[in-house]
């Protein structure tokens, strides 16, 4: 570079800095009524401690709802009414906690201006102390354990959000013992084996080898009321095998025919309807979380949370050559966490 060019650079260098514009730092405070007065912040804290005791009051309340209006099959109205006032109560309960989180950061946490500068992840041991008078002064300011009363309600109204969500829930839990329920299904001795969903009955000679058939018991049908509850518990998987693949229990030899193979369609897991049959292998997939079943060893668990086999139902043929039911399940169905006492 020539000196006259050099000279040019520097003398662009100075206008530039001379041109810099000064850091004008913050502006002062504002200082809100809160601030300014002590009666003032404590009526916002009792305001902010009341929308924290209605969001208490409108979950309990969705809860009472849900008791009060059931829903009655059949009834539209009941519906209607149950969605409406059940909704209202979690819609306003969360609404409190909200409004009141924003009220308290506004009129009674500090408002004041602040710069945080970057640095690396780990800091050194003066910025970790640092850090931790942050949280001190974080906690001084926004009244964290000074204020009680609005603490504790909002602590109060964050730990009553979920009972709705437990009234919901265990309004899904089968009545009386699961146990019970799950232990009895639509199967018994001479009931055929039909196609799901038209309820055709299955001979067995229209079972090929590496063939699987979505099963209902026949007499389902003919259920009116519960229908969805009986075929979700009676939902069965059929198979046929070469007879040779089979690696049977000396007590099971006769709960198959020629090959052909019938288990809960319903994951020992959670309950996700396994679907998903692999020819090849004689694996059992359930797509939910991936529990896979060897369908040549009585359906054993090979992979995933699954915690037992899937039960296998009995089946034999009738003199008119099709797949009959020998008796209902010998275990109960659907997830093993059922089988533990309530």
């Amino acid at each position: 570079m020539t000196d006259s060019g050099k000279e040019l650079v520097d003398a662009g260098a100075a206008v530039a800095h001379s041109d810099a514009i000064e850091n004008p730092g913050f502006q002062p405070e504002h200082k809100r009524v809160a601030d300014l007065d002590p009666q003032r912040a404590k009526g916002a804290e009792r305001g902010i401690a009341a929308l924290f005791i209605a969001s208490i009051v409108f979950t309990i309340l969705a809860a009472v709802a849900y008791n009060i209006f059931p829903i009655v099959e059949g009834d539209p109205q009941s519906i209607r009414l149950n969605n409406m006032f059940v909704g209202l109560g979690i819609a306003f309960g969360l609404l409190a906690i909200g409004v009141g989180a924003v009220h308290w950061a506004k009129a009674l946490m500090h408002g004041h201006d602040l710069v945080e500068e970057r640095h690396g992840t780990r800091g050194t041991e003066e910025t970790r102390t640092r850090a931790v008078e942050i949280f001190k002064e974080a906690n001084a300011e926004s009244g964290w354990t000074r204020r009680k009363l609005v603490r504790n309600t909002m602590i109060g109204a964050m730990v009553a959000t979920p009972i709705p969500a437990i009234a919901l829930f265990r309004d899904l839990a089968p009545a009386g013992s699961p146990q019970e329920v799950l232990n009895h299904t639509m199967w018994k001795a001479g009931v055929r084996l039909t196609r799901d969903p038209n309820g055709t009955p299955i001979k067995a000679s229209e079972v090929t080898i590496g063939s699987a058939f979505h099963v209902i018991p026949e007499n389902l049908l003919e259920v009116e009321e519960g229908f969805l509850d009986e075929k979700a518990k009676a939902a069965v998987l059929l198979m046929r095998l070469n007879p040779s693949d089979l690696k049977e229990a000396a007590d099971r030899k006769d709960w198959s025919y020629d090959g052909i193979v019938a288990y809960s369609k319903i994951c020992t897991h959670v309950g996700c309807p396994v679907a998903l049959y692999e020819q090849q292998t004689h694996h059992l997939l359930c797509p939910c979380h991936q529990s896979q079943f060897d369908v040549t060893e009585h359906c054993k668990v090979i992979f995933g949370p699954a915690a037992r086999p899937l039960p296998q139902l009995p089946i034999a043929v009738d003199a008119e050559g099709y797949l009959i039911a020998q008796s209902d399940f010998l275990e109960p169905v659907g997830p093993s966490y059922w089988e533990r006492a309530l």
